[in-house]
């Protein structure tokens, strides 16, 4: 009996391409680690006096993703005190409320790595030149 009356494909034939692989999540800016991430929340969330530890740590303070988040924390802690001694007691804490829970957003931010626009403080303190 011969192969041409039989109803088998090829053998010659290419398998089929291999799926590509699953795509990786993307990368973390350049020398950043998780313990700047991790420092860079708690700068947010216990501002102004975690801002103000850094900027005493020398092993902390000279890294850039720490710095640039660190001075916006310490600008934003500092207005929220200012701002619960002066004009919270009108609005019974709202205000100091608020804005500490937008520090938890943006300690949040930090932490999983990504770059805080604060809409003035982030301009100003990259105008001071400390971000």
């Amino acid at each position: 009996m011969s192969d041409e009356f039989l109803d088998v494909p090829p053998t010659d034939s290419a398998p089929p391409p291999p799926p590509p692989p699953p795509a990786s999540p993307a990368p973390d800016p350049v020398g950043v680690t998780d313990d700047d991430k991790l420092w860079a929340l708690l700068a947010y969330v216990l501002s102004p006096l975690m801002p103000v530890i850094i900027m005493f740590m020398d092993d902390k303070k000279n890294r850039p993703y720490l710095r640039s988040h660190n001075a916006q924390a310490l600008v934003v802690g500092l207005v929220n005190l200012l701002a619960a001694l002066t004009i919270s007691w009108l609005t019974c804490g709202l205000l100091s409320i608020v804005i500490f829970i937008f520090q938890i957003y943006w300690g949040m931010q930090a932490y999983n790595g990504k770059t805080v626009e604060i809409p003035v403080i982030s301009k100003f303190c990259r105008d001071q030149g400390w971000a």
